[in-house]
């Protein structure tokens, strides 16, 4: 049996109405063309639908049943129309976000600003690492991805919206902390606590410190920032981090950020997603956030570390 909705809108107008004539004219349809509409959904059927009784026209049994259908099918075609408005006017959704667990310090702040925007939708976080960050683009399973340099080898749209500055961290007690101007040669001696490789901050630093002429002694490998900043308050070695990451630890004075030539290594947060992905207006809304404002959102550690007010 083979149904069009066209067929059925017609028929539940006919059926509600009683009339070909009041059917056509809420249809804005000829009656002839109202008339024609029916017949085939009959022939489909292989049943009359209608049955006339002097002038007025009645349900058959079979008309009655495909009747409760059709004012379903309307039912759930309605509900479907005010979804997808409420979609398009992003009074609902759902948002799908990974960053890079550097970002996270002010990627939850950029998220909680765009929700108290957006009442109503749902918004999925992953923090995960450089690998992760890669297998979400590679599979195209989130709407959009923030993290450092993006890859090559992928077919991706990649917008700078940030700086991301990296330094080198100490213990307060370290020999080199308070100090000024501290030239690079003064670190071929120190240990680093370092991310794992194939971590962008790793491949960052060892591009820099490579393009110097300088190679470093690296200790422990941590797959984490926090994992890092810890070690390094333990005295463990120096760190290279996202100034991003370090708000709490400078507020309380658990660690420092040393005054290095050649430093801070000057790169960029990205917001990047498959070319040709069509995004959500949802997501496309978010995209627009954060290019605008997600410098703003940013904590600012050197100045007063505090967070913007929506």
């Amino acid at each position: 049996m083979h149904l069009t909705l066209r067929q059925l809108k017609v028929f539940e107008a006919v059926a509600r109405l009683g009339s070909y004539t009041r059917a056509a004219a809420e249809l804005h349809l000829t009656q002839p063309a109202v008339s024609m509409q029916v017949r085939q959904l009959e022939e489909a059927v292989g049943l009359e639908l209608f049955e006339r009784i002097g002038r007025r026209i009645y349900l058959t049994a079979a008309g009655e049943e495909l009747h409760r259908c059709a004012r379903a099918v309307a039912r759930e075609l309605e509900e479907a129309e005010a979804a997808l408005r409420e979609l398009k006017g992003m009074q609902r959704g759902r948002l799908s976000v990974a960053v890079a667990s550097t970002a996270n310090s002010f990627a939850t702040r950029l998220l909680g600003a765009f929700g108290q925007r957006h009442p109503g939708t749902t918004l999925r976080l992953d923090v995960t690492n450089r690998k992760g960050l890669l297998t979400h683009l590679a599979e195209n399973d989130v709407d959009l991805v923030i993290m450092g340099r993006p890859p090559e080898g992928l077919d991706l749209e990649t917008t700078p919206f940030m700086e991301n500055p990296l330094v080198i961290i100490a213990a307060p007690g370290h020999p080199l902390a308070g100090r000024r101007a501290i030239p690079l040669e003064a670190l071929r001696e120190e240990t680093f606590v370092v991310r794992e490789q194939g971590s962008g901050t790793r491949i960052a630093m060892e591009r820099h410190f490579a393009e110097q002429g300088i190679r470093l002694r690296t200790g422990m490998e941590m797959s984490s920032n926090e994992a890092i900043k810890q070690a390094v308050q333990a005295g463990l070695g120096l760190g290279i981090v996202s100034i991003h990451t370090l708000e709490l630890e400078l507020e309380a004075g658990r660690l420092q950020i040393l005054d290095v030539e050649g430093f801070p290594i000057l790169r960029h947060w990205y917001v990047v997603h498959r070319r040709g992905k069509r995004l959500s207006p949802l997501a496309a809304a978010f995209k627009a956030f954060v290019l605008k404002e997600g410098a703003r959102w940013a904590s600012p550690p050197l100045e007063d570390g505090l967070a913007p007010r929506p």
